[in-house]
């Protein structure tokens, strides 16, 4: 037998996660093979973006020189250039409900983001990873698709991959980007048992067609009791205790081609355990029926492929990098898609891997000791998002506590963005990578905003108070206060934007928000914020002025 053609880095997975490495290592040289169980076109969801990660793909694409990663960081582009089937994203909503009752308008929020981070978009994944599983082909990366990989074998000097065919593949070095069924962590027994994370859900999900908008389950409210913007022109988030179904609409402008909305159920199986006597579309029905405005948005619409419903989705690894070899986003671990936290995550993983391997290739060292900081990285973005999600769940029976853990979660992901498009901004002035190395070196790495002390004081507040009243140690009521009197007081929480007023359900930026919040940043701001303020901030309000886009 002919030995197998050797490859710099064989990539198990060809997701956003495998797609976006293969086209960065490949584009710089590296040769790269692409090896995937499934075929694209693929069904796949985590396809609301947020601020953080339009920022963060940004970022990877100018840093790598791969303006197909770009083209993801924006609705239009999304639609103009890969297809019309993706949804627009003006927003977060949420709206808590009770069984057996109608939604009451005073328990929502809406959090809008500056303008210039306005081009959020609901991805249809199957054409956005195929698109960048093309993008990776076009650079030189090799493929091979319908490949599951059933052995892999490390010795000194890299790895055999085989494949069900009995096809074997060499590799000087693996990432595992594979998800859930990932060939690296069940050979060797890489997954924490049990999980370490404290919250539990598990899931159902599916596309339709037919599913009413959001803004017509409450065309009879007051003008007052409605959102500054549509509900369906964002991410909908309908809560309850300790579960919550989402509405994510590729159907909800008028350039869009699609006829598809993403749904889904996330539910705590402590309390409410799967019933194994019902198919998933009808436990799902089961669910919607409890709650009439819910049951409203689901009605008469059909599914378009199979149900698919899961047990426990939180799952850890005890190790996420070895010699030779890294479990990458889904595939090192999940916690839930609350919060739209998963291609952040990714896009992030990514951007500190790339330079790493890139260095690798050359230098021929491989050893885990130079990718330990990837192990640290995603596994304290795995921790801070098991906390948040899991405060969240808690606060989900009580508004007034799900309120303030909104505020705080809302402020730290818009810091946090500020913070790494500074560093972006910086990088495109003078090309100097040191700039974007630096924003590596933080104290509290996983967080949003990871470089804070004082966030980072509140953030641990928040979940201790969560934690108490699980507890029932403290009351839901005691926590919200003692919360809304931290935000009050914080120097480093932005006044006027509602990012600490406990009645102002919606945080919209509008020009007099921004004047008045650029303002106090001024005269009474910690100083860090001021500097975000006076950079990002600043930009932010001219372009809600002028129209000028800034990045």
């Amino acid at each position: 037998m002919s030995a197998p053609k050797v490859y710099d880095v064989v990539v198990l997975g060809s997701g956003i996660a495998g797609s976006m490495l293969g086209a960065i290592l490949a584009r710089h040289g590296t040769r790269v093979l692409i090896l995937d169980a499934g075929v694209h076109p693929k069904f796949a969801i985590g396809e609301s973006t947020i601020p953080y990660t339009l920022v963060a793909l940004r970022t990877v694409a100018e840093r790598y020189d791969v303006p197909e990663i770009k083209t993801l960081a924006t609705f239009t582009n999304c639609t103009r250039v890969i297809a019309p089937s993706h949804g627009v994203k003006k927003h977060f909503g949420f709206l808590i409900h009770h069984e057996g009752q109608s939604q009451d308008p005073a328990e929502t929020n809406q959090f809008n983001t500056p303008g210039l981070l306005h081009e959020a978009s609901h991805m249809f994944r199957q054409d956005t990873d195929a698109y960048l599983f093309h993008a990776a082909l076009k650079y030189g990366c090799e493929q091979r698709q319908n490949a599951a990989v059933v052995d892999v074998e490390f010795d000194g000097a890299g790895a055999d991959v085989t494949i069900a065919n009995g096809e074997r593949f060499r590799g000087r070095y693996v990432v595992d980007a594979s998800g859930f069924r990932s060939p690296l962590a069940e050979k060797y027994g890489l997954r924490d048992t049990p999980c370490r994370f404290k919250h539990h859900s598990r899931s159902m999900w599916n596309h339709m067609v037919g599913v009413t908008p959001t803004d017509q389950l409450f065309a009879h409210q007051p003008r007052t009791a409605l959102p500054p913007v549509p509900w369906y022109q964002g991410t909908v988030h309908h809560m309850f205790e300790r579960g919550w179904f989402w509405v994510i609409g590729f159907d909800n402008h008028k350039a869009s081609r699609s006829p598809l909305c993403s749904v889904g159920l996330t539910l705590d199986p402590r309390r409410y355990p799967r019933d194994e006597s019902l198919s998933p579309g009808a436990e799902f029905e089961q669910y919607a029926q409890r709650f009439p405005d819910i049951a409203r948005q689901y009605q008469g619409a059909r599914p378009v492929r199979d149900w698919i419903s899961t047990g426990r989705l939180q799952y850890s690894s005890r190790q996420v990098v070895g010699d030779r070899w890294c479990l990458l986003s889904h595939a090192a671990g999940f916690i839930d898609p609350l919060f739209s936290r998963g291609l952040s995550n990714t896009a992030e993983a990514v951007n500190a891997l790339a330079w790493r391997l890139l260095d690798a290739v050359r230098d021929d060292d491989f050893s885990a000791e130079r990718f330990e900081y990837i192990d640290r990285l995603q596994q304290s973005l795995f921790d801070f998002n098991d906390e948040l999600v899991n405060a969240a769940f808690i606060s989900f029976s009580d508004y007034q506590l799900w309120s303030a853990v909104f505020r705080i979660w809302a402020w730290g992901s818009n810091a946090g963005t500020f913070r790494l498009q500074e560093g972006l901004t910086e990088f495109m002035r003078d090309g100097r990578d040191s700039h974007l190395r630096d924003l590596e070196e933080a104290a509290h790495l996983g967080f949003y905003w990871p470089d804070h002390d004082g966030y980072r004081g509140l953030f641990d507040t928040m979940v201790r108070l969560c934690d108490e009243v699980e507890a029932g140690v403290t009351s839901s009521a005691e926590a919200a206060d003692r919360l809304y009197v931290d935000l009050v007081a914080a120097d480093f929480v932005p006044k006027h934007f509602g990012f600490s007023d406990r009645n102002r359900r919606f945080l919209n930026p509008t020009p007099v928000t921004l004047i008045k919040t650029i303002r106090w940043a001024r005269q009474h701001a910690d100083p860090r914020v001021r500097d975000l303020m006076f950079g990002v901030g600043k930009d932010a309000l001219l372009h809600k002025l002028t129209g000028r886009r800034i990045f």
